[in-house]
């Protein structure tokens, strides 16, 4: 732990910032630790019925605090990236597609941190962990005109012994039927089995999705953990005698922002890669944390995504495209490149919104943008009823496309008109793409096999965003990244910033590479290995200090427990 003085009183000895998947997995080990912990979110809390019902309430959908908006989808936008993100009490988790894969060895053997330990090795008792605790169903069970459109795309591709249904997050038991606590012996909220509506992403209204508030959170709150919702932190500060003093005020308030510090001993942060970055960001710049590496904002990935679509002129007849979970079946394109479905429900078509005619990426933006109206004057019908918002969940497939390629950003803090925000440029390996010929590929698979299950006129499907050069990503990680040393990246393999031990990154930006498949139970994994390792509370802390890991003394991360 953190040198500290042990005379000083603490309002509680650990503050996390952030509620998602390493927030909330910190949330509840430390509580069984005996810590007093408590939680600061910026964004809401929900309940079951709190949802949006289709991604147009804007209300309980967007995340525009400024705006009045305060649901669970968040819009970053940076120079080379679009992000999509989560807001509220269980961050991530509350309109992620609630897909758990484990990544392959290219992830493991990433030279960032394959010196550091055997990864695959080390990792894999907490991948157990984290899928107990997350509800892991390691294949959807059902199959319906998704999934064998995807199944027939990866056969026309050559691809098809790569093809399989996805291991998903969800309660599925009899639909609509609630049934008491069936993972955690009576301890846990009550659930209700999924009736695939299909709008895991917008949030789950039925009880099913098995999001954080329905495992870590409610256990972590059973144990004293206290939870603050709309609460923004501002800035965390090292106190002269150790410790922190945590700032934070009132989420998307104008006046009134009713600001607060609370002291603690340590402070873990989990607010996801954009918010975690930003505070790094402006805290060093600050001089609030003047010890954070400089390495901060390098390698920050976006998991090499693209995310494109196959939509028809109209609802085919035949086919349920809404039915089945948010992603229910995968394919490999080539060795580096993986593609999911992405369904939304009926009625939440707010996304297609984004959708556009898929241009050739290797063009020229006067080019592509010339190729759009070149298109779109040469059929005018048909590019306006493809282009059309009504029923677009119903007429189509979003395909997902992730890869392990060793490409990253680099973010920085710029200042423009008085205010920091944070900027983006071209970073280590590879640059960053801005389109995948592999996705146009499998897209255009995915519609010629849509095409002939609905027997409609369908077309592979673009975005506004990948027009302009800049590609989309639900996945942002990074910028943190677990190093052997301060020069290398922000966190050692105990997740403990570099001169600054007391504070910890637990969650997507301490990721070093490409995962290559949704990140989400790989970020539940690293904060369980990460809280493994601290000390109950009042024990002695066995892990060696970072000097002792400069100076060689370890070199190699012990076993986990």
């Amino acid at each position: 732990m953190a040198n500290f003085n042990s005379a000083v009183e603490f309002d509680t000895d650990v503050v996390i910032v952030g509620s998602g998947f390493g927030g909330s997995v910190s949330a509840l080990r430390l509580a069984e630790k005996g810590y007093r912990v408590r939680v600061l979110e910026a964004g809401r809390r929900f309940e079951d019925e709190d949802f949006a019902k289709t991604s147009w309430n804007l209300r309980r959908y967007l995340w525009a605090p400024y705006l009045g908006c305060f649901g669970v989808q968040r819009i970053h936008r940076l120079p080379h990236v679009m992000i999509l993100a989560g807001a509220g009490v269980g961050g991530g988790s509350l309109n992620y597609a609630n897909t758990l894969y484990e990544p392959g060895s290219p992830f493991f053997n990433d030279p960032q941190w394959r010196e550091i330990a055997d990864w695959a090795t080390e990792l894999s008792p907490h991948y157990a962990t984290a899928k107990r605790m997350l509800g892991v169903v390691e294949r959807y069970p059902h199959t319906g005109p998704v999934e064998r459109i995807m199944q027939g795309a990866a056969e026309d591709l050559g691809v098809g012994s790569t093809f399989r249904h996805a291991p998903v997050g969800v309660f599925l038991g009899t639909p609509g039927v609630g049934v008491p606590d069936p993972f955690f012996g009576g301890e846990g909220p009550s659930r209700t089995g999924c009736t695939l509506c299909g709008n895991c992403m917008v949030g789950c209204r039925v009880g099913a999705k098995n999001t954080l508030m329905k495992n870590y959170l409610a256990l972590a709150e059973r144990r004293g953990v206290t939870i603050e919702a709309l609460r923004t932190v501002t800035r965390v500060r090292e106190l002269p005698g150790g410790g922190f003093a945590v700032t934070s005020r009132r989420s998307g308030a104008w006046t009134q922002r009713d600001e607060r510090t609370v002291t603690a001993r340590e402070v873990v942060l989990g607010a996801g890669t954009w918010g975690t970055q930003q505070l790094l960001h402006r805290m060093k710049a600050s001089g609030d944390l003047p010890r954070v590496s400089d390495a901060v904002g390098v390698l920050t990935r976006t998991n090499s995504e693209a995310l494109d679509g196959a939509v028809a002129t109209k609802v085919p007849a035949s086919a349920e495209l809404t039915r089945g979970v948010a992603i229910t079946t995968s394919f490999h394109v080539d060795e580096r490149t993986h593609v999911e479905n992405v369904r939304y429900g009926p009625g939440s078509n707010l996304m297609g919104a984004l959708a556009t005619i898929m241009v050739p990426g290797d063009r020229s933006l006067p080019a592509r943008l010339g190729f759009v109206l070149g298109r779109a004057l040469r059929n005018p019908v048909k590019q306006f009823k493809l282009g059309s918002l009504r029923r677009w969940s119903d007429r189509g497939i979003i395909a997902l496309v992730m890869q392990t390629a060793d490409n990253s950003l680099t973010l920085s803090l710029r200042r423009r008109f008085g205010r920091f925000s944070m900027t983006s440029a071209q970073g280590h390996g590879e640059p960053n793409p801005s389109y995948l010929p592999q996705a146009h590929r499998a897209t255009e698979a995915i519609a010629a096999r849509l095409e002939q299950e609905g027997g409609i006129p369908t077309e592979a499907r673009g975005s506004w965003p990948e027009v302009f050069g800049i590609p989309l990503t639900a996945h942002f990680l990074g910028g943190a990244v677990i190093s052997a040393s301060p020069a290398d990246g922000v966190i050692d393999p105990y997740h403990r910033v570099w001169g600054h031990p007391g504070l910890y990154v637990v969650d997507g930006a301490a990721v070093p590479a490409n995962p290559g498949v949704n990140p989400s139970l790989t970020i539940t994994a690293l904060a369980e290995r990460a809280l493994s390792h601290w000390p109950a509370a009042g024990e002695p802390d066995h892990r060696p200090a970072q000097e002792a890991l400069l100076a060689g003394l370890n070199d190699r991360t012990e076993p986990a427990a």
